[in-house]
């Protein structure tokens, strides 16, 4: 498959914007029970371009899948942002990207944003929520709905669990999450929420109480948004394995091969929130696990 700028199945269009891509962790630290010859015999598998042959990086990308369906403009998913204290991640800290520009590029400014989605409430997927205007945290997208899980809402909000507030997550909630819910433009939702007669939010709990994913499912053409499901193909071949950012780690384990399997059983494409490169892919099952049947490369913006 060819390189694009986007996609279409069924009736929705599919951009990739990224925001940066890069080393996060070394992968014991990302990966705390994996074993590191799993690591080793799977590295064909994970995206060429940004690996060396002694490469023992995590690498991925933070990006939003920007959609065009049922007449409006979708983002799932936000990036980490510009301006914001990160004290736990030295390099997202005040950041100074060019992501609205990127966004631009694809044709989108922010006032056309109907709707955001937010598959889960950690900071590299809420960032772009607000922006920093005249020392106030605002909306970045003042005519959009935010779709948030009700689960996550409450984990993260520390007037409801004081102990939240360090940790990787530090701050996130008062500059990502409170300023758009104060200009009252949350919908807080649990279970499933259908979005259209093409997309629909369901609950896929483990990563984070309220973690989700986005079905899409339009004539023929099915596809998942899978979040933070995996956040590198090794999660494909190896789906056992759970990132050390995962909350519940026996439910997160279960929710990846249920929905690893409904992407396999229903030919979908699966689009992760942190696969950068080749970006989406199709799986299938092989033996007690799955395999990468095919990737689908869909350029960045």
């Amino acid at each position: 498959m060819q390189h694009t700028d986007s996609i279409t199945l069924g009736d929705v269009t599919i951009t990739r914007i990224e925001e940066m891509h890069g080393p996060i962790m070394p992968t014991d630290q990302f990966f705390p029970d994996m074993p590191a010859e799993a690591w080793k015999e799977h590295r064909e598998t994970l995206v060429p371009d940004h690996l060396n042959a002694d490469d023992t990086m995590v690498h991925v990308a933070m990006q939003t899948w920007l959609l065009r369906s049922g007449g409006r403009t979708i983002l799932i998913d936000t990036g980490i942002g510009n301006d914001k204290s990160r004290p736990a991640v030295e390099s997202w800290d005040h950041l100074d990207l060019g992501y609205l520009q990127n966004l631009e590029r694809a044709g989108v400014r922010p006032e056309d944003v109907d709707l955001v989605v937010n598959t889960h409430l950690h900071v590299d997927h809420v960032g772009w929520n607000t922006r920093l205007v005249d020392g106030d945290w605002v909306p970045t997208f003042p005519n959009a709905t935010y779709l948030m899980p009700k689960a996550d809402f409450e984990f993260w909000n520390p007037a409801n669990n004081p102990g939240i507030a360090g940790g990787v997550n530090e701050n996130v909630f008062e500059d990502s999450v409170a300023p758009v819910h104060a200009a009252g433009q949350v919908q807080l939702w649990e279970g499933s929420h259908t979005i259209d007669a093409h997309l629909r939010l369901l609950a896929a709990p483990g990563h984070t109480p309220g973690s989700s994913v986005v079905e899409l499912a339009s004539g023929s053409d099915k596809a998942l948004f899978s979040g933070d499901l995996m956040h590198t193909p090794l999660q494909v071949t190896h789906p056992d394995h759970n990132s050390c950012f995962c909350d519940d780690p026996a439910q997160a384990r279960t929710t990846r091969r249920k929905l690893l399997g409904w992407a396999a059983d229903a030919n979908a494409l699966v689009l992760p929130a942190h696969f950068s490169g080749h970006s989406a892919l199709e799986v299938e099952h092989r033996g007690n696990g799955f395999a990468i049947k095919n990737w689908a490369p869909i350029i960045r913006y």
